[in-house]
């Protein structure tokens, strides 16, 4: 298979940026937003069992080159110009990195085109906080943070922080408390260094039981061979056998996104 067979390839403008993007499926739309370096093979993988539960799959296009596999070179060659551009807080804390107002107007253009309820918001890694900063607006209705890394972890106020203002948390909060059926999906494995227990306790805080954490163990010697450099949930490090916890994980992301936008 063609790493990016079944995706249509269209642009999207908003505030004066047009970028690429894929799209697969049909009916309610969800913005699938990779993880450094960019749109790899197991990421379009991703965005396919998406659109297999019955929704569209968006995925932009916000580094990197699509359908690359990724490589320690490319990583590297994709993280610097991300690190330093204005588009992404990765230190900045109480701060929404500028890029999700983007992505917001490509989520609210994905549901006028795909309709249904509301739209659903898959981050990974680098982009793992935007859905959360995503939920401002009501379309949002399924995010899920997979590994959210930013702002980077360094020091105790970076490892809670949650990647977007007061503000913003305050909104998030009152629709959790509105919306009797909207929750937030995170997922980490335990000793990911990127993503502190640190900010899925604050999550817990700051949400209550709207936030469901699926924490995979992966500290020495755990049953299931993660390693301890283990990070992507979905994507390179998911263990994609019945029955595995990466593979339970990925398929309740899955009925995640389709409870929520299609039944």
């Amino acid at each position: 298979m063609s790493e990016l067979e079944g995706y249509s390839h269209t642009g999207f403008t908003s505030h004066r940026k047009l970028r690429d993007v894929y799209r697969t499926g049909t009916g309610p739309a969800v913005v699938v937003i990779s993880e450094l370096p960019g749109i790899t093979p197991k990421v379009a993988e991703f965005g396919r069992r998406v659109a297999a539960v019955g929704c569209t799959a968006w995925l932009p296009s916000l580094f990197g080159e699509a359908g690359k596999e990724p490589s320690g070179a490319y990583i590297a060659r994709s993280l610097v110009p991300a690190c330093v551009s204005s588009e992404f807080a990765a230190l900045a804390t109480k701060r929404a990195s500028p890029v999700t107002v983007w992505l917001r107007a490509l989520a609210k253009h994905a549901h006028e085109e795909c309709g249904g309820a509301g739209v659903g918001v898959v981050g990974m890694c680098f982009t793992g906080g935007f859905a959360l900063a995503m939920m401002v607006d009501d379309v949002v209705l399924a995010p899920v943070l997979s590994q959210p890394s930013l702002p980077f972890p360094i020091g105790a106020a970076r490892r809670r922080d949650l990647g977007l203002s007061d503000d913003d948390l305050a909104r998030v909060k009152q629709r959790c408390a509105d919306e009797p059926d909207l929750c937030v999906l995170g997922l980490r494995f335990t000793g990911d260094r990127a993503v502190p227990e640190e900010r899925f306790a604050r999550l817990r805080e700051e949400l209550g039981d709207k936030f469901v954490a699926v924490e995979l163990d992966s500290s020495p010697g755990n049953a299931n061979g993660h390693p301890k450099t283990a990070h992507s949930v979905l994507t390179e490090h998911l263990q994609d056998r019945e029955g595995t916890p990466t593979r339970d994980a990925l398929d309740q992301v899955l009925e995640f996104l389709r409870s929520r936008l299609v039944a």
